[in-house]
């Protein structure tokens, strides 16, 4: 899949696409440490981003490369969502929004890096999970173990530019805030040395902080005072009236 993605995305940009890399394989186009153990793992397909004004380009480029698209699937959601099959690959294809248990437009953001979203765009997809895995936790530890905070997109964790959807969006705090305990709890489990350990748990703790003590809206605190009573995130029956 890695050979894929990176065929995907050369052959993309020759014709003057913007397509972006999201998920774990973009993940393991940007943080090293996701390229050997114990944060080295299978991808079983490529998760990309796309400008929904190059939606008929797109579909007509993965067709060019042997790809047949999800007639149902593609019927259903394809304003904004894609999906493509070639051989035992799959490509699933976003235009403009990222939307799974939580909504970001990331149409703004993809022309920042190459050939991923930039590193708080793709932690941002990991957080969000209602319903993380393992897999997605070592995804978390490969970029908080690779990325120091700071303001440039494309090398960087930009503290306050994820601040501005945890600020504002109480569900979106929430979320980010329960995996981050889980991904904690989960540290001990991890066969790394001690050095790592710490270092990870240190970073974790100070992005925790930072959220926690960044102001938030009145509409935050307004949805705060309902708190889990209602549902905040996005069941995948949803997503079709949602995204």
């Amino acid at each position: 899949m890695i050979r894929e993605s990176e065929k995907v995305i050369s052959e993309s940009e020759a014709r003057g696409l913007t397509l972006r890399l999201i998920g774990g394989i973009g993940i393991w186009h940007t943080c090293y440490s996701a390229r050997i153990p114990p944060f080295k793992r299978d991808y079983n397909d490529i998760d990309v981003i796309g400008r929904k004004s190059e939606s008929k380009a797109i579909s007509e480029f993965f067709t060019d490369l042997g790809y047949r698209a999800n007639q149902r699937f593609n019927a259903l959601y394809g304003d904004r969502r894609l999906i493509f099959t070639n051989s035992g690959k799959t490509v699933d294809l976003f235009f403009d929004d990222f939307v799974m248990s939580h909504k970001f437009n990331f149409s703004a953001r993809l022309s920042l890096c190459k050939p991923a979203l930039s590193i708080s765009d793709l932690l941002i997809t990991k957080l969000q999970i209602v319903n993380i895995n393992e897999k997605d936790i070592i995804d978390l530890f490969a970029i908080f173990l690779d990325h120091e905070f700071g303001n440039e997109p494309c090398i960087n964790i930009q503290v306050k530019y994820i601040n501005r959807y945890t600020s504002s969006e109480w569900g979106i705090y929430r979320t980010f805030e329960d995996n981050l305990t889980k991904a904690l709890n989960f540290l001990p489990k991890l066969s790394i040395k001690e050095n790592l350990n710490d270092i990870l748990k240190e970073k974790i703790l100070a992005f925790m902080g930072n959220i926690e003590k960044s102001p938030k809206t009145a509409k935050w605190k307004i949805r705060n005072m309902i708190g889990t009573r209602k549902k905040w995130y996005y069941e995948v029956s949803e997503l079709q009236d949602h995204a």
